[in-house]
Parts: structure tokens; C-alpha cells; sequence
């Protein structure tokens, strides 16, 4: 039986350690590493140590320079019997451990392993204590000097965290580097790479006017993709200093990037090691999206270094404290860099259709949770972007200038210091003057709340009210639920689109309605007409609305609502609402008719394209099978896609003329990226999607791949032909195959493309592409990319009623729990949220998750994760 860890049991540590001095000898079968730890006790009662660690030889320990043998070792912990020492008052002492580890077999990428040629780190959440025995826990925080030793001609970069103070070169041909940390910092922050290198370099003059040497290290022959992550850094570093007035604080900043990595990136203390798909990008192996991406991760990291290092998380239930702020933090650096609207728009989507689902799953949990078995499961969306959204919300209550005099004082109050959600709600409060009693809610509950909204107009009185209510529905893991404050943000419209100013007895009404009860009625005067309700005005709350709008009040808010998510949103209700008739038509056999009032209205839409370009390709993106599905308590996966492919061909028929015309219209001719042609090049290639459904596709969709001069492009016209079934498929993507084989990135680009045709034998076809030469089983990238892409955004090919999707899963499972948990853990979550499904494929995706349960030596990623599920 697994044990959990509970937050209410957190206790401050019996002894902490202040300074770490570590020694590694570098070899990739056989490295050896001393640690030398200052270690004080905090509790005056306390006479034994407990230190984590697993997965090393453990060789030797002396404490005070003596070898010590009052110890106890089991498979996860090192524990000191100090009774003796402990006799003193005030007990100080050293302790120097010595351990060996094989990097070359660490396929778990956590601890220190072997990323290519190269050696890395990721410590995060618990990979220290895969290093060596220590207080592998965020609230200890240590000082650190690092010396690195290794042949110099395989690892001619040896890199730590902090500044680099000493190196040498050494008669056996191997070398030696010494790095020193000035700020302490929990384990989980420390970094360590070797390798051999290109080297990108370049400088930042902070606005104290310190000068910062910025390096970025990529695989060689990777240099002529590392310009546009430098440009993102240096950007970052600018806004964090004028929007949050902070500063960089170290003489050096770097960034390496790996192949093989779990996640991300990671933000250790002045040394980044990131996946190198958010780093490397240029014009002929990186789309758009791409290109954002690394400039988003490249800011979420680097902005890490104060809301996540020089304040850092008292213990790992804290986790949304630097994560939730952060991405809230990257989100608004995209936003003032580029499209308000697009990115408040992409946020959304991602949040409805990820962590909605998140919230209705076995995993469901508060953004701090109470509990936690593996703490690598809980890197979630919940975590993260609803965390985001809670420090939006807090934001929205406060305004700009009072949020930012809350995050001076929370900075100031926490620095050096490992703090607590509560910290950061409690700076806001005393900054602001706000009281957030309520809203600390958002904290502790889970599951996604839901406001129900009617309404009433008063002719005579020309007075209108707003009736809310809010429930959150029970979860998996809370069954009772109390009333959060919700910041509702609304508009009133005219039946002619003109916006009234909300007014109540003559006074100005705040367009932020404070959602405190099961029940508020909310009243508005001088309204001469019934109005036509804009509700959740940016998506001021992550919550789910229930209004009955009618088809002409949303194509109403679709042609005037000033707000522009609150346009995209009106043409998702429509769709929605067209994919439910047309689907109970499809279901009885009847013949099938789109909306003409929704074609007119879309059709003005694409008319009137130059006016927001970026906002029209937004609107005229039919949503995934996977946001349709969220609207059903029970997903029909096969019909949704069949339903779905019909609205799509039905769009690209009706409008054929129009897609031709504009993409016709659009012209750029040399690749730059910029907000204007990143959105011609969306919506031109969003033309050429729709018209990849019509006669003219197969001729127009490999003339634009042959004359494609960047991967936006080669890439749209790909998936044009594959999602259209086009007869040019196979040949462009032969042809693509043939130019980037080489190149595992861009090759990732294909294994997705591979994993979401719509072909009945795609399972067949990504069993057979697992033997591909460019796929690597152990590369975490390629299995997102093949096996991932397929359980995820091909629904009606993996939840196939034949329960062949789930075998597979289930086999790749098995062997990923032996060699990698941590992506083992990531790639179940469809698995897990059977009871979403028809009880015929209950039965077999249930069926497949006791099969993995009594797998011998079940990890505890995947443990935690099914046991959840199967008694949920």
C-alpha cells in the first residue's frame, strides 16, 4: 500500500542544511559524487536525521571527518541515529557523503542522466535525492559551490548554477570548473550540464546598469536556431523590470538545451536546461507556433527567477504558488507583446478543454492540494493554468496598480524564503486594502463552478435585472462544495449593438459583478430596450456559464460586442449548439442542415477579414473533436467526428468562393516573424484548409507545399492533405520525410500528423512508425508526438468500441512504468476518465486499468493515478 503525504501534517524541518559543497567526477558509467553538507538543528529535541535517496551506490559517510556508522538505510532514506552528538546544546556539524551513479542508465530522466552525448540534471520535483542522501524538501534551502570535474574533450562545458569562480585543466586530459550560488536556494534548483557545445552569446545591461552575460548553449550544428530564444530572454528580461520592476541578480544567465527531457524546461537558479523544442526555431524547422512557444517558455522561466527561486515554495502543496503566478506572469508578457485578444483567447481554449476535463476526472484537485502519493502527478493544468487564473481573478478585484504594490510586498516580505499561498493572498490583502477572505476559496475547492444565469426586462420601468447563481458539483475528491467569489464581468447591448452604460438610481454600476452567494439578483436602470447580455467579458472566472442565449443574440454579440473574446465565444456557442442539432439528426436518420443564419453570419465575418485578421481566423476555426466533447456529460466520440467532418465540409462548400478569394488576397513573400504576417499566414492557411474539402484541394494544397519557403507553411499544407485525405498525401509526406528524417523536432511534426489521420488503420500505421529510425522509445518528445498526438487528439480512433486503442496504450504503459513513470503518469489520463464514456467502453478502458494495476513493481506515478480512477 502506497502512503500519501497530507498537507495538514507539514511540520518545519528537525535540522536544515546552510551551505552544500558538492564534488563531482564525471563519467557517464560511473560518476562520483561528494557532498559535503553544513547541517544546524532547528528542534532542540530532535536526535535523529532522516535524509532521502534511492537509485545510487551509497559508498561512504563521516560526520565532523569521522566515519559514521549509527545509521539505518531502507530503499528511499539514510536515517542518522545523532543521539550522541545531540548532547551538545547547540548542535552544528558536517557530514560528507559519497555516492555513485551510472547517468548512461538513468532512462527516468530525473536525477542526473545522460541526455545524448551530454550529461544533465532535473531535480524538480524530487530528482536531488537521485543524486545523493539529503532534506530533499523545498523549505531547506542551501548555499551552494559546485566543482565539476570530466574529460575534457567529450565535456569541454561543465556547467552549474551561479557564478563560474575557478577552473583548471588537469595531466590526465580531464578538467575541472567550480561554479558558486550567492543566493540559497532549495535542492530542487540545482543544475548540473556537461557536454559539447555551440555557444550563443550575448549581454543584458539591467536598469541598474549591471551587465549580464547571457549564454546559450545548443547540440552542435544548432547554432543558426538560437537567435530568436536569445531575442526572447533579452525581451523578457526588459519586461519583468518595466511591468514588475524586477532585476536580474547574478553576472550570468544560462540556458542549455537537451533532447531528452520530461517536461519543459526548468528554471534552476541561474542555469535553464530546457527541452530543446522550446529553444530551437528557425524558418525552415519551426512554425509560428513554434516561434511563440520558445518566446512564452523562454519568459515563464526566465520570470521564475523571482516568483520561484528567490521566493520559493515551503512545501510541494504550495506548487501554484510560483507556478500558478508565473504562467499568469508569461501570459500577460504575451499579451503585452503581442494580441491581448489571441492570447486570452488561447488560454481559454486550453482551459476548457484540459483542466475542465481535469476537474471531471478521478485526478480532480484543488489548485493547493490536500494530498499528495507522487508528486510529479500533481504538475497538472489545475495546478497551473488554473492557478493562473485564480492570480487573474485576484488581479481583476484589485486593478493593475494595487496588484502590483501587493507583489512588492509579498517579494519583499518573502525574499530568500520558502513562502506559502497564503503569504502571497496575505500581501494582496494588506496591499490593497481587499478584503479576500472569500476568495481564498479558490485554494482549497475543487472542480470547475458553474454559473446559471435568467433574466428579466421591465418595459414600463425601462429597468432590467440579472438573476445569478453559482453551485460547484461534486468531484471525485470533495464531495460538499461552499459559494466562491466570483468576479462576473458583463456588457449590455442593444438589439442595434450599441453598448448601454450600466447605471442603477443614476450611478455608475462597475462592469464586475461580485459573485458572493448561491443567489444575487442584479438590477440596471435607464435600459430602453431589452438587452442582449454579454456574460464572462474576457473569461474573468474559470467557471462554466448556463444562459440561454438564442441563436440571433449571439450572432448579435458576434457582429458588435467591443469585447473580442466575447465575439470568439458567441461562435463557439454556435457551433456548439449547431454540432448538438445536427448530431440528434445524424442519430435519427435525418438529413442534415446547416444553420444558413450561422453560414450569412460567418460569411460577413471572412467579408470583412482586414479589419482583425488574427480575431476572423479565431472565429472561423471549427473547435476539436476534444472541445466539442467537454460539452456532453457522455462523449460519443465516433459521432462527434462524423458530425464534426460534416460541419467542417459544409463550411468549406458554402464559403468556397470567399476561402478562395482571400487566400487569393494574401500575399507575404520573405518569412518574418511579426504580429501582422504571423496572422496573414493563420488565415491564409486557414483558407487553404477549407478549401482542401473541395474539388479545388488537391491541386491548390501541393502547389502551396511546393512553393512553401518555411515550415508555417510546408506544415499547413500537410495537414491540409492529411485531414482532408487528399490523393497528394502520401507523397508529401514521403517528400518530407525525406528532407527532415535527420531531424527529430521537425520529425514530431510528422509522427503527429501520422497519429491524427482519419485513415481507419492509423492505430496500424503508429504501431508500424514505432520502428521508424527517427523514433527513439525513450525520447520523451517523440512519444508525445507519436503515441501521445494519437490517444489525445485522434478520440475516435483510440476509444474505437473494439478497445484496440486501449490494448495499445495499455502495452506501452507496461514497459514506460519500467523505464519512465513520470510520461507513464502523463500518458494515461485518457485511460482514466472512462466514466465519461458509454458503458461498452467503460468496460474495456476498466478492463485495461486492472491489467495495469497488477503490474509487478507499479510505479507510484501509475499507481496513484489508477487506483484513483478504479474507485472513483
Amino acid at each position: 500500500m502506497q502512503q500519501a503525504k497530507y498537507r495538514k501534517n507539514y511540520r518545519t524541518p528537525d535540522f536544515t542544511i546552510t551551505h552544500l559543497s558538492l564534488d563531482f567526477q564525471l563519467d557517464p558509467k560511473h560518476t562520483v559524487v561528494k557532498a559535503v553538507s553544513r547541517v544546524e538543528r532547528l528542534n532542540p529535541e530532535a536526535t535523529s536525521l532522516r535524509l532521502d535517496g534511492h537509485g545510487f551506490q551509497f559508498a561512504s559517510i563521516k560526520l565532523n571527518g569521522a566515519e559514521f556508522t549509527a545509521y539505518q538505510q531502507d530503499k528511499e532514506s539514510l536515517t542518522l541515529d545523532l543521539t550522541e552528538l545531540c548532547g551538545e546544546s547547540a548542535v552544528q556539524f558536517e557530514l560528507e557523503i559519497i555516492t555513485y551513479l551510472v547517468p548512461a542508465e538513468n532512462t527516468s530522466l530525473q536525477g542526473l542522466y545522460q541526455s545524448g552525448e551530454g550529461i544533465c540534471t532535473q531535480c524538480e520535483a524530487e530528482g536531488f535525492r537521485q543524486i545523493t542522501y539529503m532534506l530533499d524538501r523545498p523549505d531547506v534551502l542551501a548555499r551552494y559551490d559546485v566543482t565539476i570535474t570530466a574529460d575534457k574533450s567529450k565535456y569541454p562545458y561543465l556547467l552549474s548554477n551561479g557564478n563560474r569562480i575557478a577552473q583548471g585543466d588537469l595531466a590526465d586530459g580531464r578538467h575541472w570548473v567550480q561554479w558558486q550560488d550567492p543566493f540559497p536556494k532549495p535542492c530542487y534548483l540545482f543544475a548540473l550540464v556537461a557536454g559539447d557545445f555551440d555557444l550563443l552569446q550575448d549581454n543584458f545591461v539591467t536598469k541598474s546598469g549591471r551587465n549580464v552575460l547571457l549564454e546559450l548553449y545548443v547540440d552542435r550544428g544548432n547554432l543558426n536556431r538560437a537567435d530568436w530564444a536569445m531575442r526572447s530572454l533579452k525581451k523578457s528580461m526588459k519586461w519583468d523590470e518595466d511591468r514588475f520592476g524586477l532585476e536580474y541578480d547574478l553576472d550570468i544567465y544560462m540556458i542549455v538545451a537537451v533532447d531528452f527531457f520530461n517536461m519543459g524546461a526548468m528554471e534552476n537558479k541561474g542555469l535553464n536546461v530546457f527541452n530543446s523544442k522550446f529553444v530551437l526555431a528557425n524558418p525552415q524547422t519551426a512554425t509560428d507556433n513554434d516561434y511563440l512557444d520558445v518566446e512564452r517558455v523562454i519568459a515563464h522561466e526566465y520570470f521564475h527567477n523571482w516568483t520561484g527561486n528567490r521566493v520559493t515554495c515551503r512545501d510541494w502543496f504550495q506548487l501554484s504558488l510560483k507556478e500558478g503566478l508565473t504562467v499568469f506572469r508569461d501570459q500577460e508578457f504575451s499579451s503585452d507583446t503581442g494580441s491581448r485578444a489571441v492570447n486570452r483567447i488561447n488560454n481559454v481554449q486550453f482551459l476548457r478543454t484540459m483542466q475542465f476535463a481535469e476537474d471531471a476526472s478521478p485526478m480532480s484537485h484543488p489548485i493547493r492540494p490536500e494530498k499528495v502519493l507522487e508528486m510529479n502527478n500533481f504538475y497538472t493544468v489545475t495546478v497551473y493554468e488554473k492557478g493562473a487564473e485564480v492570480i487573474r481573478m485576484m488581479h481583476t478585484l484589485l486593478g493593475e496598480k494595487r496588484f502590483q504594490k501587493g507583489m512588492q510586498l509579498y517579494i519583499a516580505e518573502n525574499d530568500g524564503k520558502a513562502a506559502t499561498c497564503e503569504d502571497f493572498v496575505s500581501a494582496m490583502e494588506r496591499a490593497s486594502g481587499v478584503d479576500l477572505t472569500q476568495f481564498r476559496r479558490w485554494y482549497s475547492q475543487s472542480g470547475t463552478p458553474e454559473l446559471t444565469v435568467t433574466d428579466s426586462y421591465d418595459e414600463k420601468k425601462h429597468s432590467y435585472k440579472l438573476i445569478v447563481s453559482q453551485m460547484t458539483p461534486p468531484t471525485a475528491d470533495q464531495m460538499s462544495k461552499v459559494n466562491l467569489h466570483i468576479p462576473l464581468k458583463i456588457a449590455l447591448y442593444n438589439p442595434k449593438g450599441m453598448p448601454f452604460t450600466l447605471l442603477k438610481n443614476g450611478e455608475l454600476v462597475d462592469d464586475v459583478l461580485n459573485i458572493t452567494e448561491s443567489e444575487q439578483i442584479f438590477e440596471f436602470h435607464d435600459i430602453t430596450s431589452r438587452p442582449v447580455p454579454a456574460l464572462l467579458c474576457d473569461f474573468s472566472a474559470p467557471v462554466k456559464l448556463d444562459y440561454d442565449y438564442s441563436p440571433e443574440q449571439l450572432i448579435t454579440l458576434l457582429k458588435f460586442a467591443q469585447n473580442e473574446f466575447v465575439r470568439w465565444d458567441a461562435v463557439q456557442m454556435l457551433f456548439s449548439y449547431e454540432l448538438r442539432r445536427l448530431l440528434e439528426q445524424y442519430k435519427n436518420a435525418q438529413q442534415l442542415e446547416f444553420s444558413p443564419q450561422i453560414l450569412t453570419a460567418l460569411s460577413q465575418v471572412l467579408a470583412n477579414y482586414q479589419s482583425n485578421i488574427e480575431l476572423t481566423t479565431l472565429i472561423l476555426t471549427l473547435p476539436k473533436e476534444a472541445e466539442f466533447a467537454e460539452q456532453f456529460k457522455v462523449i460519443d466520440p465516433e459521432n462527434i467526428a462524423i458530425v464534426r467532418d460534416i460541419m467542417q465540409r459544409t463550411l468549406a462548400e458554402n464559403l468556397k468562393t470567399q476561402w478562395l478569394e482571400t487566400y487569393n488576397q494574401i500575399r507575404l513573400e520573405d518569412y518574418q516573424i511579426n504580429t501582422q504576417d504571423i496572422a496573414k499566414r493563420g488565415l491564409r492557411n486557414l483558407c487553404l484548409h477549407y478549401l482542401a474539402f473541395t474539388e479545388l484541394g488537391n491541386a491548390l494544397v501541393n502547389k502551396h507545399y511546393l512553393h512553401a519557403n518555411n515550415m508555417t507553411d510546408s506544415l499547413a499544407a500537410l495537414s491540409a492533405a492529411c485531414k482532408a485525405q487528399l490523393a497528394c498525401r502520401d507523397n508529401l509526406m514521403a517528400d518530407f520525410e525525406r528532407k527532415w528524417h535527420q531531424d527529430g523536432l521537425v520529425m514530431d511534426k510528422w509522427f503527429n500528423l501520422q497519429a491524427t489521420r482519419p485513415d481507419d488503420n492509423v492505430l496500424l500505421n503508429v504501431q508500424q512508425l514505432m520502428d521508424h529510425p527517427s523514433f527513439n522509445f525513450n525520447n520523451p518528445n517523440r512519444l508525445r508526438a507519436l503515441v501521445g498526438s494519437f490517444i489525445n487528439q485522434n478520440p475516435r480512433a483510440f476509444h474505437a468500441v473494439d478497445g484496440s486503442g486501449y490494448r495499445f496504450l495499455t502495452e506501452i504503459l507496461i514497459n514506460l512504468n519500467k523505464t519512465n513513470p513520470q510520461v507513464a503518469a502523463r500518458l494515461i489520463e485518457p485511460l482514466i476518465r472512462f466514466r465519461r464514456y458509454d458503458s461498452q467502453r467503460q468496460q474495456l478502458m476498466k478492463r485495461a486499468l486492472q491489467r495495469l494495476f497488477e503490474v509487478e513493481n507499479l510505479s507510484r506515478d501509475l499507481y496513484e493515478k489508477i487506483e484513483k480512477a478504479l474507485n472513483s
